[in-house]
């Protein structure tokens, strides 16, 4: 049985334990955290990659654990935290934690936010909606447009995928830290926009659309964008204070959702 005695690794890292067998408790945990039963389980997630983790010991997230190959942790050593508990990893251990078909052998554990601390009561500022989007993909370079556009947070609707599997959170690249990002209904969000007299624009070809480039920037209020194939939901629609369209010059029958939004976003977000 392996001692849980800190052992010293390499000059500023203090391991709390050396992980050599892949049937370790640790381990299985961990592995499980690529599930959403398995998330749900603990309520914590898995960050996988040094960007991931450096952006999120930047945004002084709360890590529970690092976890390594000795290479990783020796090589990121300065810029790991003393208050969270480092493991070393055995290389093939670290393979079967990875998601990608060649992991670059670190990984951290977070705790999952509570998205009722977000109240759209109160939220201030310009927000991003998202309605049944599915692909990972579109779903991390929407967030990190909303990032680099200057908006408060982002919200994925029902039926839009989790932000915590694997390869949404490798898409959103670490922007994920720097805004708010929530889970939540999004009847209950664009109802309580509309009500404090905020605009929310959604995203859709109707006969009472307006162009994108007749509206003037707000600093608060929300746009939504629809799902990949089908666009946003009737019902939602009816909700919203405005659609937009955006004019398609060419030939092409439309435009992918995140470029869309990216679009949108850089033109309404004052």
């Amino acid at each position: 049985m392996l001692s849980l005695k800190p052992v010293r690794l390499v000059e500023g890292i203090e391991l709390k334990e050396k992980i050599t067998s892949s049937q370790n408790k640790r381990v299985k945990q961990w592995r499980a955290l690529t599930s959403k039963k398995g998330r749900k389980a603990t309520q914590s997630y898995l960050l996988e990659g040094w960007h991931l983790v450096q952006e999120a010991i930047k945004a002084e997230l709360q890590l529970t654990a690092i976890m390594g190959t000795a290479e990783q942790l020796a090589a990121h050593a300065a810029e790991l935290p003393a208050s969270v508990d480092v493991f070393e990893l055995t290389d093939s251990i670290a393979k079967t934690l990875g998601d990608t078909s060649t992991p670059q052998g670190i990984f951290a554990t977070a705790p999952m936010p509570d998205d009722t601390a977000v109240d759209p009561a109160t939220a201030t500022g310009a927000w991003l909606f998202l309605d049944q989007v599915q692909d990972p993909g579109n779903i991390g370079t929407m967030v990190r447009t909303a990032d680099a556009a200057g908006l408060t947070g982002v919200v994925l609707g029902q039926g839009s995928a989790s932000r915590f599997l694997p390869k949404v959170l490798r898409s959103m690249q670490g922007s994920q830290f720097h805004l708010q990002l929530v889970e939540g209904d999004l009847h209950e969000w664009i109802t309580t926009f509309t009500q404090r007299d905020l605009p929310v624009y959604g995203t859709n070809l109707d006969p009472q659309a307006q162009d994108y480039r007749d509206i003037a920037p707000v600093t608060a209020g929300a746009i939504v964008m629809g799902n990949e194939g089908n666009g946003m939901a009737p019902d939602l629609q009816r909700l919203t204070t405005q659609n937009l369209y955006i004019p398609i010059k060419g030939q092409a029958e439309s435009l992918n959702v995140a470029v869309a939004a990216g679009i949108v976003m850089f033109r309404l977000v004052g």
